[in-house]
């Protein structure tokens, strides 16, 4: 009789091990749980950046991430000035990037690692050990010059730096995908700098709109770089540098020292060829071409990947309509390392009265950035409740949950113009406006019974509409 016990009650622990593992009894992860409160949301709105660091060539502006629409989209954003000969302290973050170059010109690297250096600069004419002259070579990686309408993708841990070579100020915005698979922290944003004694960028203690859970997370401002933990003997054994040397690159030498530095005189660096966007464009889908097919690891095609994509051309619009305007997508199609980043974005130009067709996304957050212009922006949750209902202007950040319904309309002469992030590498939509819209999937008869109106009106409902995202203005209107 023992026997039959004993193996009853294993079945019994088993099948107990089972339903709370994987039955409705499973206890979820706290930070899954914490994930599905955040997206329980109620309000939205439109916000500038909450957290200002002046820096001495610029200023780097964050929004809260502590929020619940950004808690929810697992998300942070930041907007980045770099004035004229402005140097963009080299740094790299825990979770991937996309750079999105709103105005203004710069130079920019990203240092892969692994990679061979592509670039060599003379250094001059030196003596040898055995008195023959050879030439001093300086070994880098490529870099990329960058400008408006330009979008860099910034892989997890890669170093990079930017630099503003022009006459006028460069800004971008940065999205930051902390909820991301190939971030392995928590989804507190954060960024290393290999140099320079920067203040904590997404923590500042400033700031009207500051949520009361940052305030109390006990969280400091001032930062070192990461050299800066070593012990500065074994830093400079290490690097085979003086122990001076060593002092000043832990940034020993001076007590602040900003994340946006100015470059004393010019900063010279060996580059290719300038060339125009199109034929940058025509290179890219060269390399892109060579990629496809490549699953075998993210490594064996990091050294030749295409990072940058000029997506503020006009002519390489997805969807255009003449009297409403123009959509550029960028997803995994076009830039094969953001399949394994699952990222894309998307650019817009919206004439004054034209409207976004109203839809949702399928499997993806979105977060909207305002570059030039105004809309009216509504956004419905679940319930059919207006979570946003406001007028969006320049320099603005929103957010739009998965499955919720958006629709803009344009109410400036200028436009309504926009940068919109997506978490997922190839996200889909669906329209409720336009030719491709689900009502027009649906039959006359659903729609009449549906909504309670004639076959005629639901004729209409269907058929109306023959653009298919970019609707021009009604003539109801």
């Amino acid at each position: 009789m023992a026997k039959p016990l004993a193996l009853a009650i294993s079945l019994c622990l088993v099948l107990l091990n089972v339903l709370f593992q994987r039955g409705c009894l499973a206890a979820r992860p706290q930070f899954e749980s914490s994930q599905q409160n955040a997206c329980q949301i109620c309000e939205l709105q439109a916000r500038e950046p909450d957290i200002r660091i002046d820096c001495e060539a610029g200023r780097i502006e964050s929004w809260d991430h502590y929020r619940n629409d950004f808690q929810c989209a697992g998300i942070a954003a930041q907007r980045v000035t770099i004035e004229p000969n402005g140097l963009h302290l080299p740094s790299y973050t825990h979770s991937p990037q996309l750079m999105y170059i709103v105005k203004g010109w710069g130079v920019m690297m990203t240092a892969l690692p692994g990679c061979p250096e592509t670039f060599e600069l003379s250094q001059g004419s030196q003596q040898g050990q055995e008195g023959q002259s050879y030439e001093e070579l300086e070994r880098r990686q490529k870099v990329r010059f960058i400008g408006e309408g330009d979008i860099v993708v910034i892989p997890s841990g890669i170093v990079h730096w930017v630099h503003n070579n022009g006459d006028t100020s460069l800004v971008a915005v940065i999205l930051l995908d902390t909820s991301n698979h190939l971030n392995q922290l928590d989804r507190n944003p954060r960024r290393f700098y290999l140099a320079g004694n920067p203040e904590d960028e997404f923590n500042q203690q400033q700031g009207e709109g500051i949520s009361e859970q940052r305030r109390h997370s006990g969280q400091g401002s001032n930062n070192n770089n990461i050299f800066a933990g070593f012990n500065t003997s074994l830093l400079a054994d290490a690097l085979n540098v003086d122990i001076e040397t060593a002092r000043k690159i832990q940034g020993q030498n001076v007590e602040t020292r900003s994340q946006i530095v100015r470059v004393e005189g010019k900063l010279v660096f060996l580059h290719p060829p300038i060339r125009s966007h199109a034929q940058e464009t025509q290179q890219g889908q060269q390399e892109q071409q060579g990629q496809q097919g490549y699953e075998n690891g993210l490594e064996e095609t990091l050294c030749n990947i295409a990072l940058k994509e000029y997506l503020g051309d006009p002519r390489r619009a997805d969807i255009y309509t003449p009297q409403a305007g123009r959509i550029n997508v960028l997803n995994s199609n076009d830039m094969p390392i953001l399949r394994h980043l699952s990222l894309s974005a998307e650019t817009g130009f919206l004439y004054n009265n034209a409207i976004y067709s109203p839809h949702w996304n399928l499997f993806a957050h979105e977060v909207f950035y305002v570059i030039r212009g105004s809309a009216r922006v509504q956004v419905v949750n679940d319930k059919g409740e207006a979570v946003l209902d406001d007028e969006v202007r320049e320099g603005q950040l929103f957010i739009v949950p998965q499955n919720h319904g958006v629709l803009q309309k344009a109410v400036d002469n200028q436009g309504f113009e926009y940068i919109a992030f997506k978490t997922q590498d190839n996200a889909v939509i669906n329209t409720m406006a336009g030719r491709t819209s689900v009502l027009r999937a649906l039959p006359e008869d659903v729609l009449a019974n549906a909504y309670q109106i004639s076959r005629e009106e639901a004729r209409l409902l269907k058929y109306n509409r023959q653009e298919t995202v970019v609707l021009s203005s009604s003539s109801s209107s």
